[in-house]
């Protein structure tokens, strides 16, 4: 009986949507809407001011504290205006950034163009995953440690998810809760460090589930 409701369940999602065996909801048809530019990443993230530079120490520290060692090298994909960068090259070596929308890269950062190219110590990922065509790309980086933080979708029903305001149609095409990133990461053969909400510390919504999910991954 349970198992019936559940597949019921997810017979009935949204349209459009589809919830992926390892849990994972993801936007089935899609289009682009969103012109990922220099005007984007600057209306995006130059409005933070203040709280955008606490978050990069934050999430910094948190990359640290986690891995117990600073990396010699870091690559972070979708890397805005750069401040989390800027944070990074005040204590690692070297320091990489890729993006599509080719904003300038903070001083003592290097621009990368293929992100599968090289390796690195570590490849950091913020609001970016859930904006991929395709999510098992990322199984092509060479690295040994990847950190993911990305909206936390609850699903608590389908009115939750039609009002969430992280669903964003034909931007955001991929949907994780805690066990979906977590077994997503094993199928790429990386198994959890930890996860965690510390960005909201800074990014509260108005309820009291909880808003961005962390986490970091060895292989």
């Amino acid at each position: 009986m349970l198992l019936w409701l559940l597949e019921k369940k997810f017979k009935d999602m949204l349209q459009n949507y589809q919830k992926l065996e390892n849990g994972i909801i993801k936007q089935i048809e899609k289009k682009s809407i969103i012109n990922y530019n220099y005007d984007y990443i600057n209306n995006s993230y130059n409005t933070y001011g203040e709280a955008g530079l606490r978050m990069a120490h934050l999430r910094l520290g948190y990359l640290v504290g986690s891995l117990g060692f600073i990396p010699n090298s870091i690559l972070d994909i979708g890397y805005g205006n750069g401040d989390f960068l800027k944070a990074c090259s005040s204590i690692i070596k070297n320091c990489y950034g890729h993006d599509i929308s080719k904003y300038p890269t903070p001083d003592k950062v290097t621009f990368v163009e293929n992100p599968y190219e090289k390796e690195y110590d570590i490849v950091t990922f913020f609001d970016v995953l859930e904006h991929f065509d395709n999510i098992y790309d990322i199984q092509n980086l060479q690295t040994n440690y990847i950190l993911i933080s990305l909206p936390y979708c609850h699903y608590y029903n389908d009115e939750w998810f039609e009002s969430w305001k992280h669903r964003r149609p034909d931007e955001h095409l991929w949907h994780f809760n805690n066990d979906s990133l977590i077994t997503f990461m094993n199928e790429l053969g990386y198994k959890c460090i930890n996860t965690c909400n510390i960005e909201d510390t800074i990014r509260k919504n108005e309820f009291n589930s909880y808003n961005i999910l962390t986490g970091i991954f060895k292989k």
